[in-house]
C-alpha cells in the first residue's frame, strides 16, 4: 500500500514496503526470514476481525522492499521499524515480531524504550542469544551458522528446500495442517529475496538480546511451539519468558517454527486475547 523511505545506498532510496489495513487500536507485525508480509494472512484476518488497525512491513532485503546490500543487523533493523513508525505517526502501538521479528521487538524497546508501545509479543522468537559463550553455554557453536551461511552462498534456493521442511515440520504436518502448495509458496517468496539478506541475515541471528529483553517494561506476551526445529523451545521460548519481568508466557503443543500458519487458530486465539485485554 505504500513505502516508507529509510536510508539511502548511493544513488538509490531504501525503502520498505507496507500495508496498513483497518481501524482502532494499531498493531506492527514484523515477519521472520526468509518471509514477507504474506506469512501474516492468518493473523491479520483474525486481528481485522477483532477490531485492530493492522500495519505489517517487508523487511529491507525481503518481500517488496529495497535490496540494499547492508543494514542486516539488528540495530538497523530497529532503525527501520523506528521510521516506520515516526512516518505513520503511530503512538500507542504493539508491536508483534514472528521469528527474526522477534528480535526486532526486543531490539527497538532495548534501544529506543517503550515510549509509544503499549505491548510487545515475541513469536517463536530468535532471542535470547543463540551463539554458545562462556555466559551462554546454552548456545550453538559459531560452526553451525557458518555452515548455513555456505549452504546459503552455495545455492539458496536448495537450502530454502531443506529449511522449509524443518520451518513446517512437514514430514508431520503435510496433507493436515499445510498443503505442499502452501509450503512451495513460502519457498517462492524466499526465493525472491535478495541474495545479500539471505546470507548477511544469518550472522544477525545470534546477536545476544539479553539486555534488550530485561529493558521490556510493557506487558510482552512470549509464545512459542514445543515442538519448533528451528528454534528449539528451551534455547528460546522458555529462556525469553523469564528474561522479561511479568511475562505472559503460552505454549503451542505440538507447534513447528511455522506455526502462524500450522496453528493459526491458537495462536489467533491468544494474540487477540493479548492485545485486547
Amino acid at each position: 500500500m505504500g513505502f516508507v523511505k529509510v536510508g539511502t545506498e548511493n544513488s538509490t532510496d531504501i525503502e520498505l514496503y507496507y500495508e496498513d489495513h483497518g481501524e482502532g487500536q494499531p498493531v506492527i507485525l514484523i515477519h521472520g526470514y526468509p518471509l514477507d508480509v504474506t506469512s501474516w494472512d492468518k493473523q491479520t484476518a483474525a486481528l481485522l476481525k477483532a477490531g485492530c488497525r493492522v500495519i505489517a512491513y517487508d523487511r529491507r532485503g525481503f518481500g517488496k522492499s529495497s535490496q540494499p546490500t547492508s543494514g542486516y543487523n539488528f540495530d538497523t533493523l530497529a532503525d527501520d521499524l523506528r521510521a516506520l513508525i515516526t512516518t505513520l505517526k503511530l503512538d500507542d502501538v504493539a508491536i508483534v515480531g514472528f521469528s527474526m521479528g522477534g528480535g526486532e521487538v526486543a531490539r527497538y524497546i532495548g534501544k529506543f524504550g517503550s515510549a509509544g508501545i503499549r505491548k510487545a509479543a515475541i513469536v517463536s522468537g530468535v532471542v535470547p542469544y543463540l551463539l554458545k559463550a562462556p555466559d551462554n553455554p546454552e548456545g550453538l557453536d559459531k560452526a553451525i551458522f557458518d555452515g548455513i551461511g555456505a549452504a546459503v552462498q552455495k545455492d539458496r534456493f536448495a537450502f530454502f528446500r531443506e529449511f522449509f521442511g524443518n520451518f513446517y515440520n512437514a514430514d508431520e504436518t503435510r496433507g493436515k495442517r499445510i498443503s505442499q502448495e502452501a509450503i512451495d509458496a513460502s519457498w517462492g517468496v524466499a526465493a525472491g529475496c535478495s541474495a545479500t539478506a539471505a546470507l548477511e541475515s544469518v550472522a544477525a541471528w545470534y546477536e545476544d538480546f539479553r539486555k534488550d529483553l530485561e529493558r521490556i517494561d510493557i506487558p510482552t506476551l512470549v509464545m512459542h511451539g514445543d515442538a519448533d526445529r528451528i528454534l528449539p523451545i528451551a534455547a528460546t521460548g522458555n529462556r525469553t519468558s523469564k528474561l522479561i519481568t511479568g511475562a505472559e508466557y503460552v505454549v503451542i503443543k505440538g507447534a513447528p517454527h511455522g506455526m502462524l500458519f500450522t496453528h493459526a487458530d491458537q495462536v489467533n486465539d491468544a494474540l487477540v486475547k493479548f492485545l485486547s485485554s
